[in-house]
């Protein structure tokens, strides 16, 4: 896995013009069946890659917090939620809540999070590769697919299956 992140940001920059393109024609004239592809390319990507091999999302990027996220998460450390902002978050430059630090206070060594049955949204979802109106969010995928080795593999493959 070490060497595959290793090589994960020059193949994705390599990939980035091609990617592209390919969400700009996606953009415009999405497959009906694109949600079910993609929740079906998501699966079988996530049969194969174990997340606690990686961690990469974790080490290297932090998640927005929703304010749900701030009440759930200070409540799950018995915390106002004001107290939990000043100890783990800092608002961004687009006024988010987001971690003061990255890698994820959280993460474990072994790449356990010791929040996951409370974390954010952000990190429920990530890398977002089954989203509906996937479409929709191809920035936000060109980025991820630098941080997310599945996400990665997930679009070459969507590139293969769609053709466009």
């Amino acid at each position: 896995m070490e060497e595959v992140l290793k090589q994960l940001p020059k193949k994705a920059k390599d990939k980035h013009s091609e990617n592209k393109k390919f969400f700009g024609k996606l953009k415009k004239k999405p497959p009906k069946n694109l949600d079910y592809l993609m929740q079906e390319l998501h699966t079988e990507e996530f049969e194969r890659t174990d997340c606690l091999e990686c961690a990469n999302c974790c080490k290297t990027t932090g998640p927005l917090f929703t304010n749900a996220d701030v009440e759930r998460i200070a409540k799950h450390f018995r915390l106002k939620p004001s107290q939990f902002i000043a100890q783990y978050l800092r608002v961004d430059e687009e006024d988010d809540y987001v971690l003061q630090q990255v890698p994820c206070t959280f993460l474990g060594a072994d790449n356990y999070c010791s929040i996951y049955d409370v974390r954010p949204k952000a990190c429920r979802e990530f890398p977002h590769t089954d989203r509906k109106k996937f479409h929709q969010i191809s920035n936000l995928t060109l980025k991820n697919v630098a941080i997310c080795p599945a996400a990665f593999n997930i679009v070459e493959e969507m590139k293969q299956k769609l053709k466009l």
